[in-house]
């Protein structure tokens, strides 16, 4: 023990040394230190602006009597890193964030962190590595783009994305790709509308983990800025009073985030974003049964596309998630602790929401829900995720006809473009879960636009063990089938021309084949389809199934 004692007063040593050559003062290394964890990259756009933000956020806890230190993680954008190996790294670059965080913040023995979160995998990364290190920390929003006109009309990254794919079909749209290219994006920030980004967003302040009023937020704008010197301030704060992540993520505030996400109908992403948190946190919160549960009684308050016409900036001057939170009242837990060190409940007391058109009251919704169900059955035993968005009657809620498999999802873009998917059928990709894809790459989210492309978003149902953009609400999808099929799944064993059943009001979704044929069926030929070298096998071999939220593995 002693031997351990005077081990350790060398090695402070040696750190008071190395901060000191930093510019510290003695008086300085007393002082709570906070980690300003940051993704800036020139990669993508999504982080280009995050080095100013972060310059605020240190300046704002000097001020408040802390000790900056930036720290970097990976920076992972759907777009960008998406361009490789059909997208496989977007998901697994999350859990390279946890990482990252521990491995610099939990290793220095920092006392607080603030996480500067931006595209999509970025806020469950640091919702992760915050209740897995439970060290006061505070996400700040970063913010979403910009985006233009093309001939009087409003186009963003959906447009472009929609006209990419329906390019392929000669459909481009009113415009042109070469004309909403430059006019998409018209600076840093993630995708405008409710996709994943500003979903987990809205998430992060429904658990009560940003500051009230954060999110949605334009990038760069002033109110994202005095959200960051507020935050510097606070973090300060919660060291102090040791408010922690674990007295925060409580199934109070899963409940709120859950409510928040089906209220807007969000990013089906989230469900498995919360899991993962719940888990990393030791909540011991099963995310899908509750999600199953306020799904029931949650309705569609806002129609912000894609899921109408309602624009993010729209939304955002309505109140945001401030609002939702508001108009949701009793419906979830207002009694939740949030980093404010007060209740939801006081923080909203005297709040109004700006325009309740934008975003309705309970009593008059746009639509009753669930905008997003967990579904079950023969050919998902565990759970599958249908959005359904506004239900209004535009997209079918049922489905029963024969399936026709692919395992390669550039081949069911083919025969989509050639004309080779007929009316009536059950296109199902399987082999895309977060092993065989691994990390749910795969390209679902093209098929799915392909189907839309090509006509059929009201007559192919579509049945996938991948994930989907959270741009994606086209006719009836159903995602995430687990177990998947390379865990042994149901969907593995799936031939072409068998009956697949799907139900949305009574929550099934079933394959027409006996349990005792089935087992005698081998399944897939390969169980991973798609090479995975490098971070890629590492991840393969270590995520764990989707009830986790697709966590890594670990010893404990």
């Amino acid at each position: 023990m002693a031997q351990e004692l005077r081990s350790m007063k060398a090695l402070s040593a040696i750190r008071r040394s190395h901060w000191l050559a930093l510019g510290l003062s003695e008086e300085d290394l007393a002082k709570p230190k906070i980690a300003v964890v940051n993704s800036s990259s020139e990669l993508a756009v999504c982080f280009a602006h995050l080095d100013g933000v972060a310059k605020v956020v240190k300046e704002a806890i000097r001020a408040a009597g802390g000790i900056p230190f930036e720290v970097r993680t990976t920076a992972p954008s759907d777009f960008i890193t998406g361009a490789n190996r059909a997208g496989s790294y977007i998901l697994a670059a999350r859990d390279l964030v946890t990482n990252d965080i521990e491995a610099q913040v939990e290793a220095a023995m920092l006392d607080g962190m603030v996480c500067l979160t931006s595209c999509d995998k970025t806020p469950p990364g640091h919702l992760m590595a915050a209740g897995r290190l439970d060290i006061p920390t505070l996400l700040v929003i970063g913010g979403y783009q910009a985006s233009g006109m093309v001939e009087g009309d409003h186009v963003d990254i959906e447009d472009l994305f929609v006209g990419s794919v329906g390019t392929l079909f000669g459909k481009p749209g009113k415009h042109s790709v070469e004309e909403m290219v430059p006019q998409a994006i018209r600076g840093p920030g993630v995708c405008a509308g409710m996709a994943t980004a500003n979903t987990m967003h809205c998430v992060v302040e429904a658990l009560g983990m940003a500051l009230p009023g954060s999110a949605p937020v334009r990038a760069n704008s002033e109110k994202m800025f005095d959200a960051a010197r507020a935050s510097g301030a606070r973090i300060v704060e919660m060291v102090r009073e040791g408010l922690t992540p674990r007295r925060i993520l409580t199934e109070a505030a899963f409940r709120n985030a859950i409510g928040t996400v089906l209220a807007v109908s969000g990013s089906i992403n989230a469900i498995k974003h919360l899991q993962a948190t719940s888990v990393e946190a030791e909540a011991g919160v099963d995310v899908f049964a509750l999600w199953a549960e306020l799904s029931q009684t949650i309705p569609t308050l806002s129609a912000v596309r894609p899921n109408g016409d309602v624009r993010i900036e729209q939304f955002e001057d309505a109140g945001g998630a401030q609002a939702i939170l508001k108009q949701l009242g009793d419906l979830i837990d207002p009694e939740a602790l949030t980093c404010t060190g007060r209740t939801l409940a006081e923080n909203l007391a005297g709040y109004a929401v700006a325009d309740p058109e934008i975003i309705r009251p309970v009593d008059t919704p746009i639509s009753a829900g669930p905008s997003i169900a967990i579904i079950k059955g023969s050919l998902a035993p565990e759970s599958a995720v249908v959005k359904l968005g506004i239900r209004d009657g535009s997209r079918p809620e049922a489905f029963d006809g024969p399936a026709v498999v692919y395992e390669d999802s550039q081949l069911a873009i083919r025969h989509l473009t050639a004309g080779r998917i007929p009316k009536g059928l059950v296109l199902v990709l399987r082999g895309q879960g977060v092993k065989g894809g691994p990390a749910m790459g795969g390209g679902a989210s093209i098929v799915l636009f392909a189907i839309y492309a090509a006509g059929l978003a009201r007559d192919v149902a579509f049945v996938t063990d991948s994930q989907l953009s959270g741009l994606c609400l086209k006719g009836l999808t159903i995602a995430e089938v687990a177990p998947e099929a390379a865990a042994g799944g149901p969907i593995g064993k799936v031939r072409d021309g068998d009956r697949i059943i799907v139900d949305v009001d009574a929550r099934r979704l079933d394959l027409d084949v006996s349990a005792e044929e089935l087992a005698r069926r081998p399944g897939p030929a390969s169980a991973y389809p798609i090479p995975a070298p490098g971070w890629l096998g590492q991840y393969r071999r270590s995520v764990q199934p989707m009830s986790t939220g697709a966590v890594l593995g670990r010893d404990d």
